[in-house]
Parts: C-alpha cells; structure tokens; sequence
C-alpha cells in the first residue's frame, strides 16, 4: 500500500478545498492511502476570528515528525508575498531532525498553492521546492498531460510547477471546475510515481 500524505495550511478555505481535489486524485490511484491533514495555527484565535478564518476546518492537525511515514507528501500553502505561509514554514522548520536522520531521501514532494491575483503562484512553489530538495526529495510538478494546462478560456491558476487557484484581491472567487480538475490530477500524477516507486 503506498500512502500519500495531502498536508495544508488554508486561511480562508481555498487551500482547503483544493486540498480536498488532490487528495481526490491521489485517492483515484489504485493501491493508495490517502490522509488529509493540516499543519497548525500561529495566528492568536482573536485575530484569525477578526479576521474572519476558516477555523472549523475537518482535517486534523499533523506533527511534523509524521512526514516520515509517507511515500509521498503534496503540500499546499497560499502565497504570501510570492513565498509560502508562515504556519507552512514554521512545520517545515521543525523537521531538522528528519533532515539530520535523511528520513526523507527519496519520498515524492509535490506543492500547490493559491494567491489574490495570480502573483506568486509559481514562486510560491519553486521557493517551497528548496526546502524538498534539501530534504532529498523526488520533486515533481504537475505534467501538460493535464489538458486543462491548455486551457485559455478563464482566468486560472495552474502550471506545470503545480496546480493553484486565483482567490481574488478580496479572497471572494472559490476554486473553479478547472483549478480543481488541475489538482486532482496532480494529486493522480503523484500518487501514481510513489506507486512505481514504492508499490
């Protein structure tokens, strides 16, 4: 059984609901385990409730040390300022002592994103790839064989870096049919490399 782990951070829900669309994907792969979990909170709860957070999420909360039991992990973080969100670094930098053991060499690293208007969607995910690279993994975007890549006919995130979604300078435009179409099958792509690498 190869096991994938879907791990997000989502303010406002978009990241959320992609992360539900790739963790679809991934599901779709025969042979697969999927968990969908999330990494935890740094915003003081007055504040995120001021700020109208998506609090009352479903996924549980992850441990950083529980990214070694996977085959593969896809990751999602909105864009701030063209990097990934601070509760997405923060998990990330406790994972030292997995680096230190090498218990990620091999493992397939896959990212997603969203942003307000398309600005940072792909530095988002090259930046977040530095850190998957010191980790030894085998990084992977998602392929033009998705056809909805070609597809001119919206304003969409979504690249061969990895699937996104444009929330809107006011956070107010929900992922459309073809951003969660794109991060289903990145979800599929990766799934289906830690099955020939792992299965």
């Amino acid at each position: 059984m190869t096991k994938v782990l879907v791990l997000y951070y989502s303010s406002y829900g978009h990241i959320e609901t992609m992360a539900q669309a790739v963790a679809r994907g991934a599901t779709s792969v025969s042979g697969t385990e999927v968990a969908l979990k999330r990494v935890a909170e740094l915003v003081p709860k007055e504040v995120a409730t001021s700020a109208h957070f998506k609090l009352d999420q479903e996924a549980r909360f992850a441990d950083s040390n529980e990214l070694a039991d996977y085959d593969a992990i896809i990751f999602g973080t909105p864009t701030r300022f063209g990097n990934m969100a601070a509760q997405m670094r923060n998990c990330l930098d406790q994972t030292g002592g997995l680096w230190a053991q090498g218990k990620l060499i091999g493992k397939v690293g896959s990212v997603f994103t969203s942003s307000a208007v398309g600005d940072g969607n792909e530095t988002t995910i090259i930046s977040f790839w530095h850190t998957l690279a010191h980790h030894g993994m085998v990084i992977s975007g998602l392929p033009y064989s998705s056809p909805e890549l070609y597809d001119l006919s919206e304003v969409r995130g979504g690249s061969p870096y990895g699937a996104s979604t444009i929330a809107g300078a006011d956070g107010s435009s929900s992922p459309s049919a073809i951003e969660l179409k794109l991060a289903e099958d990145q979800g599929r792509h990766i799934a289906g490399i830690a099955s020939d690498l792992f299965a």
